[in-house]
């Protein structure tokens, strides 16, 4: 039982960060700039947008217990995604 809610607070951790991350995006557009054109440097804005709701999406996943697999696997693909964007465009 323990060892559960030690996983369930470090979710619970998890989603709310990347839950404000995300929203991040929409506030403080420019706190994320350059990070975002460094992988998308064409119409950087609108993938400002795409991230943060991506980044939202994923953080309101791990705070619901039912979808936080889901929401590990979303995040895996989303780093790679975001990995691969950054080398094609060195």
């Amino acid at each position: 039982m323990p060892q559960e809610k030690s996983n369930s607070k470090a979710a619970t951790l998890a989603g709310l960060s990347l839950t404000g991350a995300g929203v991040a995006h929409f506030v403080r557009p420019e706190l994320f700039e350059g990070i975002t054109k460094a992988a998308f440097p064409d119409d950087i804005s609108r993938h400002l947008q795409i991230n943060g709701s991506i980044e939202t999406a994923l953080g309101v996943g791990f705070l619901i217990p039912q979808t936080r697999k889901l929401a590990v696997l979303g995040s895996i693909g989303y780093v790679g995604y975001l990995a691969v964007n950054v080398l094609r465009n060195r």
